[in-house]
């Protein structure tokens, strides 16, 4: 063999293994990004998860309180006649 096709052959496969050693690496790297960018998603939905939790549960305080409300209401009215039909029967 000629030293031309011999330095050829030596240079191609040299390029070949520096392509896949950098095809290797690179694949590591976005592998871990991936990573990262999972996990910061997973993240990020465990604390949305959280807040729309305290938001039901003010959601469901807020339904109880207006409940009592409607209660403490209607036994005013209830009270106030009562006094109404005292007064009257005062007189």
């Amino acid at each position: 063999m000629s030293e031309t096709i011999l330095a050829s052959i030596i240079s191609a496969f040299s390029a070949l293994i520096v392509c896949m050693i950098n095809n290797a690496v690179q694949a590591s790297a976005q592998r871990k990004q991936a990573d990262k960018t999972t996990a910061l998603i997973t993240y990020r939905l465990e604390e949305l998860e959280k807040k729309v939790g305290k938001h039901n549960e003010v959601i469901e305080r807020t339904y109880k309180l207006e409940q009592h409300e409607a209660v403490m209401d209607e036994q005013i009215k209830v009270a106030n006649h009562r006094i109404e039909d005292l007064e009257q029967a005062k007189k």
